[in-house]
């Protein structure tokens, strides 16, 4: 790629000038500004250090010295310190050539001895998939699409929370008030059924404990005393200690729940190669917490519940084992990593989870170093912000968040209503046009945001087919499909001249733009960022919709200039497939 090249040739040049080894990555090499003529810039600033001379002196020197060793390069320039390198119309020609065909442009090979492990999703079995779980979801499957076409051997996997306080809580609310109800009974998804009886649940715990603070007993005394809450503590305790008959009613609503995870996860588009599961994990954690105890590692407290202390590595201390004996999150998260690493030994495991979770990350890390795992190093905590409706609620059976099933059905909704209106499809087609649409609106608006940040999803302006959206590139492409569909000439057996150069501004920006992907690629999964791919692909969309609007592609009369809009356009729309394939979104071929 050109920009390796100019920095290979710039160190080159600093060697044979000031006879200096410079290590690369001082070199900055990057796209030269709109104002200024040029290209490509190189940086000189940091080598007037080597030359003892002006930048631009450096600059001019360092120029002199690339120029005839590229034949690419048509001239340079020297501003203000920068030096900028205007490459010949046939550079841009055979970039095109080279890879307008090409589905996969920009993608390296894959390294199988690069193994990243990425956790996502990671839902609670007492609830369905929320709006926050979308996000997840999202994010994890397109880093671990970006990490792939990066190089990397990704193994994407899930660990279920299926056990614990807040999974007893459904079960008991089904035995009180369930009436034997089941997903088949009700015809109702098993994950949406296990979460109204947790809302069940909530529901008359409330009312206990206001009971309880009516006679005078403080409210964290009432939580902790009110008779369901002592319920399930005794519930948790006889699951860990593995009663049969709560052990097969958690299995049978672990399960209506699973059916439900399954079919949301096949329209949003996740898979896995693993899933673990909190029930099998907890057991290897609570095994490694007692060895631990016996070396002496960790404390026990009078209580009998136990501790690591980590106030000298600037945290403090942390529970491991509650003093019943019952595990706690870091306690299965403890196992699920040893686990992990002996399942697929990888180099980096990436976990995706909200940012709120950063201390516990941080003490899972030091956990396990304390314990004598160096490889906690290799942790990584992608942590992303908080999504939120800036319509206030949509259908939530909680009342509290939006079901991701519910935030599928509106966008699915309004997608259809849309196409409808405008007509831009037959019946027939209309209801499978307005589910890849739909989704894409959703996927597309949640993914263009960095994932550090926090923000405001908008429905009605996701699905906007003007503007940064999903819907506007899916057009952009469909627009670009048309357009080939349209042409009469058959552009696969047309041999366009290596010496072609006859170029207009917008189709040059095309060009250059085009050039940055495999760049992009590279820092989206080097920041773990689908945002870059995101805008990257809005911005090629505007600047062919641009391009569009200002020449004429199938009424010019110059076959050879005419050939060179096809193909620049077929390697735009290859690009948009691409980059959007890398974010889980389908562009269609007509809309």
């Amino acid at each position: 790629m050109i920009i390796d090249k100019i920095t290979n040739l710039t160190a080159n040049a600093i060697k044979s000038l000031y006879n200096i080894d410079i290590d690369k990555s001082q070199i900055a090499v990057q796209t030269t500004r709109q104002d200024i003529e040029g290209d490509f810039t190189v940086v000189v600033f940091p080598f007037t250090k080597f030359s003892k001379k002006k930048p631009a002196e450096t600059a001019q020197e360092i120029g002199e010295n690339i120029f005839p060793a590229y034949s690419e390069i048509e001239s340079f320039n020297v501003v203000n310190g920068f030096l900028n390198f205007v490459m010949k119309k046939s550079f841009w020609t055979s970039l095109m050539i080279n890879n307008c065909w090409s589905q996969n442009y920009g993608h390296k090979i894959v390294n199988d001895e690069n193994k990243i492990l990425i956790e996502f999703s990671s839902p609670n079995t007492n609830k369905p998939l929320h709006l926050g779980h979308v996000r997840n979801n999202l994010i994890g499957e397109s880093v671990s699409n970006i990490l792939t076409a990066a190089g990397k051997k990704v193994i994407k996997v899930n660990l279920v929370n299926d056990r614990g306080i807040h999974i007893c809580k459904s079960m008991i609310a089904w035995q009180k008030w369930g009436e034997g109800k089941t997903p088949e009974s009700t015809e109702t998804k098993g994950d949406h059924l296990v979460g109204d009886c947790y809302v069940d649940f909530d529901k008359h715990y409330k009312e206990e404990i206001k009971d309880l603070m009516d006679t005078g007993m403080p409210e964290e005394e009432a939580k902790a005393n009110a008779p369901l809450m002592q319920e399930t503590r005794e519930m948790l305790q006889q699951w860990e200690a593995g009663n049969e008959e709560i052990l097969s009613l958690w299995s049978k609503m672990n399960s209506w729940v699973y059916d439900g995870f399954d079919k949301t996860y096949k329209r949003l588009g996740i898979s896995f190669d693993k899933i673990y599961y909190e029930s099998q994990t907890y057991l290897l954690g609570k095994k490694i917490v007692e060895e631990a105890l016996e070396k002496n590692i960790l404390t026990r407290d009078d209580d009998n519940s136990v501790w690591i202390d980590l106030t000298s590595d600037g945290l403090d201390r942390k529970l491991l084992l509650r003093k019943d004996g019952t595990s706690v999150y870091i306690t299965q998260d403890l196992g699920t990593a040893i686990l992990r690493h002996e399942d697929f030994n990888p180099n980096k495991m990436i976990y995706v989870v909200g940012n709120e979770q950063i201390y516990h990350f941080d003490v899972l890390k030091l956990t396990l170093k304390h314990l004598g795992y160096n490889w906690a190093d290799s942790i990584f905590h992608l942590s992303y912000g908080m999504v939120e409706l800036t319509t206030g609620k949509m259908k939530s059976r909680e009342g509290t968040v939006v079901d991701a099933d519910d935030l599928m059905d509106e966008m699915y909704d309004s997608a259809l209503l849309i196409i409808n209106e405008q007509g831009r499809a037959n019946v027939a087609d209309a209801e499978n046009l307005a589910n890849i649409v739909g989704l894409a609106a959703l996927k597309y608006f949640i993914l263009k945001v960095d994932p550090k940040k926090q923000m405001l999803f908008d429905p009605s302006e996701s699905i906007d087919f003007n503007g940064n959206t999903g819907p506007f590139i899916q057009y952009t492409h469909a627009r670009i499909c048309s357009l080939l569909d349209k042409a009469d000439l058959d552009i696969s057996n047309y041999n366009l001249s290596k010496d072609f150069c006859n170029y207009n501004e917008s189709e040059l920006n095309i060009l250059k733009t085009l050039h940055e992907f495999p760049y992009v690629l590279d820092k989206a999964a080097n920041d773990f960022s689908p945002a870059l791919i995101a805008n990257y692909v809005y911005e090629l969309s505007k600047q062919y919709n641009k391009f569009y609007q200002e020449v004429n592609v199938l009424r010019e009369e110059n076959v050879e200039l005419k050939m060179m809009r096809l193909l620049l356009s077929k390697f735009t729309a290859n690009v948009i497939k691409n980059g959007m394939k890398l974010l889980g979104i389908e562009v269609p071929n007509r809309m």
